[in-house]
């Protein structure tokens, strides 16, 4: 019988390099910070998971993990009831947006569940390794075998602003239509993605409309998003509803705010509107649902808690005929698998993932996850299917040591949020 008690949590901060891609509140910095979770059982058996990186979440996650060794990689739910205890001091969780991801309202809650996310993927990955079944196979099995991801494109930079340090590529700037299309065939030429999501809120939203249409035009008939991160009024929200109407797949988080969107699903003729920021937490859903703001809820099981609260998010959503897709932030392969495997489970799956994977050129696995046509394979092997590298691992960790503070806090980063770029009037991108 195998011993499934946690002898060791190995938690190993890292800094991946990122590209110069745009949003509404400037650009991303160099490099961003990530955690790489490590679950050792007394069978030896390790287990891997991954999650956001910045101070605030690495010191939460190191009290966490001092509470793990003698339970059980099976005692999932008691995650969630140790978590309850970690405590954030010196960290003030005061209900600002959260700058860094873009990802709604910043509360205590949201960050530990953010830390449990890794640890609930690490402890499903050993019990998977330890019983030779996939990750799938835990959360009920998988219904589908290849897991569709949409292309994410990003106005973007040449490279970071002079003086800043960081990596270079071949990509250079995506400033204009003809540049975002530019980018889009790429996408298809290197990874055969179906469709489209572009990351607006960065210039005057005639420009963006402009943008949306030259790749309506450039790849008829694909399904395609815009997502300006709660950047426009109602009244812009719903100037871009009406340019778009016809091409959209659906129009992700134009506003801010549950009662802000649901004014403009109201009014948006039947464009579908979808979330990554008013509905982010359980207690949300109540409020956005009956008001009728979203029609489609972006799931990221980062902040959600973890794989399984996925799932129960994904019930609810079909409960109520919400339809339900992923979010992504700026994540590795770890991430990217789980993703994959959580998402073959989900039923009435009708919208591709996000995913931010093909901007990332370094990773910690030894073998990065291919797409091909598009989709992901889902993995039939024990756990989730991938294999740290150590070396690469050490070489990100060394990167972390080296830094002076300055680049570790992504969330904590100062940046001016803009409530409304307005209707002519561009947001100047910063640093």
């Amino acid at each position: 019988m195998k011993d499934l008690t946690v002898t060791e949590v190995r938690l190993t901060p890292i800094l991946v390099a990122d590209p110069p891609l745009l949003n509404t509140q400037g650009v991303h910095q160099p490099y961003t910070p990530r955690l790489i979770v490590e679950v050792v059982t007394a069978d030896g058996v390790t287990g891997l998971g991954e999650t956001y990186g910045d101070t605030k979440y690495l010191e939460a996650a190191r009290s966490l993990a001092g509470r793990l060794p003698g339970r059980s990689i099976t005692d999932l739910n008691g995650l969630l009831t140790l978590a309850e205890d970690v405590p954030l001091d010196g960290h003030t969780v005061d209900g600002s947006v959260d700058v860094g991801g873009l990802r709604g309202v910043q509360t205590a809650d949201k960050l530990r569940l953010s830390v449990v996310s890794g640890f609930e993927v690490a402890c499903l990955d050993a019990l998977g390794k330890a019983l030779g079944l996939p990750v799938h196979a835990l959360l009920g099995g998988k219904l589908r075998d290849r897991v569709e991801y949409s292309a994410y494109l990003f106005y973007r930079w040449a490279g970071h602003p002079e003086g800043v340090a960081g990596e270079s590529d071949d990509w250079g700037a995506a400033l204009d239509p003809e540049g975002i299309v530019a980018q889009a065939r790429r996408f298809v030429r290197d990874h055969g993605f179906g469709s489209f999501k572009l990351k607006g809120g960065v210039f005057p939203p005639e420009e963006e409309i402009a943008a949306v249409r030259a790749l309506a035009d450039a790849f008829p008939g694909r399904p395609l998003r815009l997502d300006p991160n709660g950047a426009w009024s109602v009244e812009t929200s719903l100037k871009v509803a009406a340019e778009l109407r016809d091409v959209l797949e659906y129009l992700e988080d134009p506003t801010t705010g549950t009662s802000a969107m649901a004014e403009v699903a109201a009014r948006a003729g039947g464009l579908p509107l979808a979330t990554n920021m008013c509905v982010t937490t359980f207690p949300e859903i109540a409020g956005a649902f009956t008001a009728g703001a979203v029609q489609v809820v972006l799931s990221d099981h980062h902040y959600w808690g973890g794989l399984r609260n996925t799932r129960h998010l994904a019930e609810i959503c079909r409960t109520f005929g919400v339809g339900v897709s992923m979010h992504s932030n700026t994540h590795l392969g770890i991430s990217l698998a789980a993703m994959t495997h959580v998402a073959a489970t989900v039923p009435g799956l009708h919208h591709a993932c996000d995913t931010h994977y093909p901007w990332q050129t370094e990773d910690v696995l030894t073998e990065r996850p291919a797409f091909s046509g598009g989709c992901v394979t889902v993995p039939d092997g024990p756990g989730l299917g991938v294999t740290l590298d150590r070396d690469r691992l050490d070489a990100l960790h060394r990167r972390w040591l080296a830094d002076d503070g300055s680049l570790r806090d992504r969330d904590d980063a100062a940046a001016m949020r803009r409530a409304d770029p307005g209707w002519t009037t561009p947001p100047v991108p910063r640093w």
